[in-house]
């Protein structure tokens, strides 16, 4: 069929698609479809034959070519349409892996009243996660053994606490022996999806502890924690 035939055809075919629109416009249906549907679908098809042609013009003298193109093209559009209709699943499965990777990354499973966060276990065997306290980034290790939150004096600086205006008066047992800390309250600390605000605290003495504490002020506001299969899991009340 020569390429001036099919051009008649398609413009025969869509001046069909006209006068059916207008002598059906008001009953409803063509050949079983709504009015709209059937708009949509010539619109589809035309568009389809001017690609089409478009193709053929270019690749007339290349058509394996032109094939492969096509081919190339369609199948970017199903990869991108399927990422995009597993875009929330493909989200988990991201944030699982780097959670592995980066051990300290916090993976939120649930958000809201009731938040659920995991955190996966080190290859020390501690759990160490990685908080934001008043917005900075602080890796934490996480310990029931510590009836409060603790902060290396580089956290606290980074979490701007006045650590000019800090007394260091309240007696504090560490792995390197007893030492003192001096209370503070933290507006925010986060741990993935579960946020807690005015959090009692402590900040270690210069020098006194090299890594931060998620202790009992923080952990007592959750409505549990348990470890299960290597991981540790937090619910928000």
């Amino acid at each position: 069929m020569s390429s001036d035939r099919l051009l008649w055809i398609v413009i025969a075919a869509l001046g069909f698609t006209v006068v059916a629109l207008a002598l059906r416009h008001q009953q409803g249906t063509i050949a079983g479809l709504e009015l709209e549907q059937f708009s949509r679908l010539a619109y589809l098809l035309a568009l389809l034959v001017l690609v089409t042609g478009f193709g053929y013009f270019f690749y007339r003298s290349r058509i394996g070519e032109m094939i492969r193109a096509v081919l190339f093209w369609v199948l970017i559009g199903l990869t991108l349409a399927l990422a995009y209709s597993y875009r929330f699943e493909l989200e988990a499965v991201s944030e699982r892996v780097l959670s592995e990777l980066l051990i300290s990354r916090p993976v939120t499973l649930s958000t809201g009243p009731g938040a659920t966060v995991q955190v996966a276990r080190a290859r020390d065997g501690d759990f160490t996660v990685q908080v934001e306290v008043n917005g900075a980034s602080v890796n934490m290790l996480v310990d029931t053994g510590a009836s409060s939150v603790v902060l290396t004096q580089d956290a606290a600086k980074a979490a701007n606490l006045p650590l000019d205006l800090l007394k260091y008066d309240v007696p504090i047992e560490t792995a390197s022996g007893r030492t003192r800390a001096a209370a503070v309250v933290v507006d925010r600390i986060a741990v993935g999806g579960i946020v807690e605000r005015r959090v009692p605290a402590l900040v270690s003495a210069p020098g006194e502890l090299k890594t931060s504490l998620l202790g009992m002020s923080f952990l007592n506001r959750l409505a549990s924690f348990e470890v299960s299969g290597g991981r540790l899991t937090l619910r928000a009340k």
